[in-house]
């Protein structure tokens, strides 16, 4: 029996929507309070096993996904105001019903309009006639799911078993922690009529927001207007988010910005950027009050199918990337291709290379929707230039965003804490993490080095057909990435980069690479120095067949306005964060580079 969507559904069917239109703002609230559906709707939401993979399965089956996220934040809906409490409850209901959604949503608004809308559920329902029911519920919850009455998290649960010695000088426990996040790829998430940022921050009573210095150049007005016309206050801070700026010291700089504005440990911080910004952003919010949520709004490729809804939170440091980090995911994150039609064709083309490394070792559909859609994808802008929504290209760019993310999603979150290095994500990153500053590449551009490499590697063990390694490098090569750079000769570089990523990985090579066919994964553990030079010096023959011989198109960060990572890579930047002008960074273009 599906416990939760029945009690849903039957709320809905026996619900008086008339009493949501009385002039008395707080005789409606009654009329629904009191009503035994809305008991017996609330005490399903309380006794849901909201983070369970059944929840998922019970709402798939009754095509409400959408209200999934809605409802595992009401597990804890005692603790939410009222305004909060209606707002989730009519996203809850619009999943199921949207005519019927929709007229909760507009109670919902004139709730948060009231003086009443602070008010906690709790606090309303034990005033009530049914009072003292919910006093002894709450009193009885305090010790059976305190999750759902003293949440300090919606998003989180955790759980131990101990056991012990009968002296008790030896202790053993297992900890478990689970997380709910969700992902969306919408059309214009700026647009006033589109209400997911407001839905998600009206309750709150404003936005704490970190922006990316260009981003802020292109749509820093269009953020300031949208939260506007909802009447919610917004405290926007600015950083300059390139490469060179993914160092502690920013992230030191957000974390006094959090102090300064009193950004409070249950309060969603908005991050709107690129790669760089999520990982710095995410990780100040995962050391600030050691767990503050936050919601992605990516402004670039990279980060909207990979950096923005990784859990993995980083900086770099001592001349290392990525060297300090947190697993901390976001609580939402949000892909919107409207922001792509201000990123420059090389920032496009290297943001294209996270999603064909998805394509190759996870998702034939999508290798072969990116085959058939090929450069007109970067031409289009994702199919925001001289298109129309119906359009070919619009429909297939939506589709290959939302799977990349999706294909990313699985393979990353199966694995949150990277507790095996199994990692199908991981593919192209084994030697380019070595060789990518001292290039001064592009991270796409590396990556897509590695990809070509691994496939190399791949067929040369007979994991491939020739067929398929060829499909592979003209798909790289056809929307002008690299598959080649003389760095790969320097044999000490390379073998170093080898060494440590076997050091980052315990101990094992664990290289992913596509097995059996496009859109399956492999990995190979065992390479020597000599077996790698030799492999390197047959991939580079292959290579020179390609169109530049192999070389991408714009390849360097200093192709695209950046400045030479290998020249400022053990060098702190003291300019002012504001700085839209110095070391050689064009306002042109719109984020950084992702991890």
């Amino acid at each position: 029996m599906k416990k939760t969507t029945s009690a849903v559904r039957v709320f809905i069917d026996t619900c008086d929507c008339e009493s949501l239109v009385h002039p008395d703002i707080a005789c409606s609230i009654d009329a629904v309070c009191s009503s035994p559906a809305f008991k017996e709707l609330l005490l399903a939401l309380i006794d849901t096993a909201a983070f369970s993979e059944e929840l998922g399965q019970e709402f798939a089956s009754v095509g409400a996904i959408q209200g999934l996220s809605a409802c595992r934040r009401l597990r804890s809906c005692l603790s939410h105001s009222l305004q909060s409490f209606f707002g989730l409850l009519a996203e809850l209901i619009a999943a199921f019903d949207p005519a019927t959604g929709m007229k909760w949503a507009v109670f919902a608004g004139r709730v948060q309009q009231s003086e009443s809308g602070q008010t906690r559920l709790l606090e309303w329902l034990q005033q009530g006639e049914d009072g003292t029911f919910y006093r002894e519920l709450a009193d009885r919850l305090v010790s059976t799911k305190p999750h759902a009455i003293y949440p300090t998290s919606v998003y989180r649960d955790s759980n131990a078993h101990v056991v012990s010695t009968a002296d008790d000088q030896t202790i053993e426990a297992v900890m478990t922690s689970t997380t709910f996040t969700s992902m969306k790829v919408v059309e214009n998430s700026l647009d006033p009529q589109q209400t997911l940022l407001r839905d998600t921050y009206i309750a709150l009573g404003r936005c704490v927001c970190l922006v990316d210095q260009n981003v802020e150049t292109y749509y820093g007005e269009k953020l300031e207007q949208y939260f506007d016309y909802h009447g919610i206050p917004l405290e926007k801070v600015v950083y300059r988010a390139m490469e060179v700026d993914k160092g502690i010291h920013t992230v030191e700089r957000m974390l006094g910005d959090f102090k300064r504005l009193g950004v409070s440990r249950n309060e969603p911080v908005l991050i709107v950027g690129g790669g760089v910004l999520a990982d710095t952003g995410g990780l100040a919010c995962a050391l600030y009050h050691r767990n503050t949520p936050y919601v992605m709004l990516s402004t670039s490729i990279v980060a909207g199918i990979d950096a923005g809804p990784s859990p993995r939170t980083c900086c770099d440091g001592f001349g290392y990337k990525n060297l300090f980090g947190a697993y901390h995911a976001p609580i939402l994150s949000i892909t919107d291709r409207f922001f792509f039609k201000t990123l420059r064709e090389g920032w496009l083309r290297h943001g294209i290379a996270e999603i064909i490394k998805m394509a190759i070792v996870k998702d034939a559909e999508l290798f072969s929707d990116m085959e058939q859609v090929g450069p007109e994808l970067i031409e289009t802008r994702f199919g925001t230039w001289d298109c129309e929504p119906g359009d070919r290209i619009s429909t297939l760019s939506r589709k290959i965003l939302a799977a990349a993310l999706r294909s990313y999603v699985e393979a990353e979150y199966d694995n949150l804490y990277e507790t095996h290095q199994c990692r199908p994500h991981a593919y192209g990153h084994t030697w380019s993490p070595g060789f990518e500053i001292a290039a001064g590449l592009l991270h796409g551009h590396s990556v897509t080095i590695g990809m070509g490499f691994g496939a190399f590697l791949s067929y040369q063990r007979q994991w491939i057909s020739k067929d398929d390694f060829e499909r592979i490098l003209n798909l790289i090569s056809s929307f002008g990435l690299s598959l080649w750079h003389d760095v790969l000769l320097d044999d000490e570089m390379v073998w170093a980069a080898h060494e440590k990523i076997v050091q980052k990985r315990g101990g094992n090579l664990v290289a992913p690479l596509p097995k059996g066919q496009i859109g399956q994964c492999g990995y190979l553990n065992d390479l020597s120095r000599a077996e790698l030079q030799e492999a390197i010096a047959q991939y580079r023959t292959v290579c020179v067949t390609y169109p530049r011989k192999g070389v991408g198109i714009e390849p360097l960060c200093s192709d695209v306005g950046l400045e030479d990572p290998s020249t400022i890579a053990h060098r702190i930047p003291t300019t002012d964060t504001k700085d839209d002008g110095q070391n050689g960074h064009s306002v042109e273009i719109l984020s950084g580079v992702s991890s």
